[in-house]
């Protein structure tokens, strides 16, 4: 039997570090995040398809020069080497700034994606100009100049109105491999409308574009064959019996000379290699109907193109930061194994429900969730260690959200719209009961706990996600 996929909750650094081995991992794609002193929040419609006030932070994209960052800042200085190397050179440069805690928040993550890579693995680190350049020069030292490939830039934005400066439009992937000789499938773009016009310029009686291809032999380098064809003799690169089956396929154009040429055409080709700057993916707008409304969301096409680029069937992808679960998705779909890490029940969550959607209840039996509760004790323990993690698995457990969750409590908490709140031990009488406790108890509570009175009320699914007890 295949052994399942993996969805971890906890911190990346960590996971990787006790869960995932060496020189075990195909393809690595991360969008971590780019340090946009920005709060991201997911904002939920109700299910008549209204905009609900509803939010939950999903992560907070600010880092701070203190005394955590300076302690990871000194265990990577203390490892030495070339990543050492250039956190000393980013310490000369940033001083004690944001943006050093940022790398050196980095840094570790990466030193630990290159651990678990093969030698013909391959990484993409999808990131912005905010910090690009810098995560390019730790990239240089984690993995080596020579590893570098490609600075993929891809096109997000058709237009953005940007005080006193170019209007930015587009995000950065930095494409690195572990060894001289990664694996690697061309993948090909469509033509550009300019180049269409000016190439594939003849068109059939039905339409069909084409462009024109030599059929002389002159010059080419082993010969050709030589006959005479419709009056003119000379040497062909293709034998005659060719030339004939061409001719009878209406795959030949005729010059005003009366020279034949071979028909090649546009909806034949598979375009051009992709090259290193990509405007034909669009990024996610509001009515498309792939997005969840999960910020920096990024479109299933850019990590089908990555995917099929650096990866077979059957091999590994990992996402160490996978918000809502893009990477996973299109790993599924292309039959590969695949591993996501994520910090927040959140995103857990997110991805539970978007791989039951996209393929069915039957894929929950393919993988793995590791990190979650799954008895009273581990629900306990999560509600000590963070009691808004805790309550937003809860509400996951019957498909539920959190009101107006960005408003926390003073036991940082979510703060309640009424006096109710779920704690471990309502949990394990709610959550975990006997077979004959309907899952009516627990919509009701969920209801009455989490959505605000003076919002429409949507009843929660009536799936329990987690098996009751015995």
């Amino acid at each position: 039997m295949a052994e399942k996929n993996k969805l971890y909750y906890g911190d990346n650094l960590g996971v990787l570090g006790n869960y995932i081995a060496s020189d075990s991992v195909d393809l690595i794609y991360l969008d971590p995040p780019f340090n946009s002193r920005q709060n991201y929040n997911v904002l939920f419609a109700e299910k008549d398809g209204t905009r609900s006030a509803s939010q939950i932070t999903a992560f907070k994209d600010t880092w701070e020069w203190n005394e955590e960052a300076a302690r990871s800042y000194e265990k990577v200085v203390e490892n030495g080497g070339r990543v050492a190397d250039a956190m000393c050179a980013f310490r000369t440069l940033l001083g004690g700034s944001d943006m050093l805690a940022y790398l050196a928040m980095m840094a570790p993550r990466l030193v630990e994606l290159r651990r678990v890579l093969k030698e013909t693995g391959s990484i993409y680190l999808h990131c912005d100009p905010t910090a690009s350049h810098y995560l390019k020069l730790l990239m240089d030292g984690v993995f080596g100049a020579q590893m570098f490939h490609s600075e993929i830039i891809w096109k997000r934005n058709s237009a953005h109105s940007d005080a006193k400066r170019f209007g930015s439009v587009h995000d950065t992937l930095l494409f690195y491999s572990k060894g001289l000789e990664p694996f690697w499938c061309t993948q090909y773009q469509a033509y550009e409308p300019e180049y269409v016009e000016q190439y594939y310029r003849y068109k059939d009686d039905d339409g069909r574009r084409f462009m024109s291809g030599d059929l002389g032999a002159a010059g080419l380098q082993g010969g050709g064959y030589e006959y005479e064809w419709k009056g003119i003799t000379r040497l062909w690169r293709v034998p005659i019996s060719t030339m004939e089956r061409l001719d009878r396929g209406k795959r030949v154009f005729y010059t005003r000379n009366g020279i034949p040429r071979v028909k090649r055409y546009l909806d034949e080709s598979r375009g051009m290699p992709a090259q290193d700057v990509w405007t034909d993916i669009e990024a996610l707008k509001s009515w498309m109907k792939e997005r969840l409304g999960y910020p920096t969301q990024k479109p299933e096409a850019l990590l089908e193109r990555i995917v099929r680029a650096s990866s077979n069937e059957g091999d590994v992808v990992l996402d160490p930061f996978c918000g809502c679960g893009t990477t996973v998705q299109v790993a599924q779909k292309l039959h590969r194994r695949w591993v996501g890490i994520d910090i927040t029940h959140l995103a857990i969550g997110l991805i539970k429900n978007r791989l039951v959607t996209t393929f069915g209840e039957d894929i929950k039996k393919t993988y793995d969730v590791v990190g979650e509760p799954t008895d009273l004790e581990g629900a306990r323990q999560l509600a000590e260690e963070n009691k808004f993690q805790f309550q937003a698995w809860a509400l996951g457990l019957v498909e539920a959200r959190v009101a107006d969750s960005d408003r926390r409590g003073a036991d940082r908490g979510i703060e309640e719209k009424s006096s109710s709140t779920i704690t471990p031990d309502k949990l394990n009488k709610l959550c975990f009961p006997s077979k004959e406790v309907r899952v009516s108890r627990i919509q009701s509570f969920i209801s009455l706990a989490y959505f605000p009175l003076s919002a429409p009320r949507s009843a929660p699914s009536s799936r329990l996600l987690i098996p009751p007890g015995p």
